[in-house]
């Protein structure tokens, strides 16, 4: 927010001004946890189940920072710790703001500042593979145009609009990425990011703990088609039937793979030729995983749809427990696949883990939540699919995936209680050549799996 003055972040976020300068010089971000505050951040105090972050003001400002944002309630002591020489660190008066609902106002003062940077918007959802199609167009916009995009997974109603006010004032393009558990919530975030192009990577079955069947999780993420402003951009998998309902012929629709606008003519160690609407174009990739190859062709159709053309060298870091490569000692590869999964994305792991040379293939494989009521089928098939794909060894982590998985395998398998049991007998089983993959929904902290 450089440039900006604390009447504008006031009238932006629809707040009321209790304390500070309004010609005052903006904050340069927004943050919500106070171990995180610096000089220069607006603290927002957001409610949560447990706790009112409202009530941290005073840590805040005690850390330095430039102001906070807080609920009416919370309002007259912010202020009176603002006006505490002995309390605020930040120099000058800090700045407090009051508003209602403390989330709608932040969300609003994202809207104003994406507003403010007038930069193309690229909006990234989809039910597997969104986060790696995100690091995907970063790296073929940066050379080109000064490009912002989610840390980490800052994709939510809360994430989203704290990443667009991290962007700076000289930002020429953003991609965003889109998360959601249920209806309504991408619908939510486009309304914030107001995006120039819509990418939905795929559909599949995810959340149907909550949506029930894949048609409502097509039309969950389809709300970022619907509310597309007219002659925008949305790229859609061209082989996806779940999709064509939700259309728009206002838009520019580009499609992608197989049979689409944008396909993948050959690829030979690294290098990939891709048609996209007729222009061919050159790119050096370093992956070669299939369903990483298929995210490139969304992204190429989505800078294409910025009249960008991306050649040569893609120096792309994904985001981390996404696909990491771990080399351990004793000539055993580790893919550190462990930050989500659903059955789709289990299945093109496995099938990549077969595909990739070694001795042997080892998968360690934890829950994949909130698959609802089929959620024993969904992992007897993947362990089904293990077992028809060849892999070696199953590794269970869990009583439900134990249940499920082995159900389904007729291999060399073990059950392990917890991701540390299974760390443990990875020492043990680990052979020279080995490739293992670890994977698994978030809540089945496999990462401590490498611990």
């Amino acid at each position: 927010m450089n440039g900006r003055t604390t009447g504008w972040v006031a009238e932006a976020a629809a707040a009321q001004l209790v304390a500070g300068e309004p010609g005052r010089p903006g904050p340069r971000r927004a943050v919500i946890d106070t171990r995180e505050a610096r000089e220069g951040d607006l603290f927002v105090g957001l409610r949560g189940e447990h706790a009112d972050g409202g009530s941290f003001a005073g840590d805040a400002l005690n850390a330095g920072a430039w102001g906070v944002l807080v609920s009416p309630e919370h309002g007259e002591r912010a202020a009176a710790a603002a006006g505490d020489p002995t309390t605020a660190a930040a120099p000058g008066e800090p700045v407090v703001l009051t508003a209602a609902d403390p989330l709608t106002a932040l969300q609003g003062l994202a809207r104003a500042w994406r507003r403010e940077l007038a930069c193309p918007v690229i909006g990234v959802t989809g039910s597997t593979g969104k986060t790696s199609t995100k690091d995907i167009l970063a790296a073929l916009l940066s050379p080109r145009l000064r490009t912002h995009c989610n840390r980490e997974n800052l994709n939510t109603e809360i994430g989203l609009p704290l990443t667009i006010l991290e962007a700076g004032a000289g930002t020429e393009a953003m991609v965003l990425e889109m998360a959601m558990r249920g209806e309504g919530q991408i619908a939510e975030l486009v309304s914030v990011a107001e995006p120039d192009v819509g990418v939905i990577v795929n559909v599949g079955p995810v959340h149907l703990e909550l949506l029930g069947t894949v048609e409502r999780v097509a039309a969950a993420k389809a709300e970022l088609i619907r509310d597309l402003r007219p002659e925008a951009a949305c790229v859609v998998p061209a082989s996806e039937p779940l999709l064509q309902a939700h259309l728009r012929e206002d838009l520019d629709t580009i499609t992608f793979g197989p049979g689409g606008q944008v396909m993948l003519l050959s690829f030979d160690r690294g290098r990939a030729e891709i048609e996209a609407r007729g222009e061919l174009i050159n790119l050096e990739l370093p992956y070669s995983e299939p369903y990483n190859l298929l995210n490139t062709l969304a992204a190429v159709g989505a800078v294409k749809a910025l009249g960008v053309k991306p050649t040569g060298r893609v120096d792309v870091r994904f985001s981390s427990l996404r696909g990491e490569v771990v080399e351990l000692p004793g000539g055993v590869t580790v893919v550190n696949d462990c930050y989500n999964a659903n059955p789709m994305s289990m299945r093109a792991a496995l099938q990549h883990l077969a595909e990739t040379p070694a001795q042997r293939r080892v998968a360690v494989l934890g829950t994949m939540a909130e698959l609802g009521p089929g959620s024993e089928d969904f992992h007897r098939e993947i362990g089904k699919e293990a077992a028809a794909l060849g892999i070696d060894v199953l590794v269970t982590v869990g009583d439900e995936a134990s249940a499920g998985y082995s159900r389904g395998f007729d291999g060399e398998s073990y059950a392990a209680a917890t991701p540390e049991e299974a760390g443990a007998l990875l020492e043990e089983l680990g052979m020279p050549g080995d490739r293992v993959l670890i994977k698994g929904s978030r809540s089945a902290g496999l990462e401590r799996v490498m611990a």
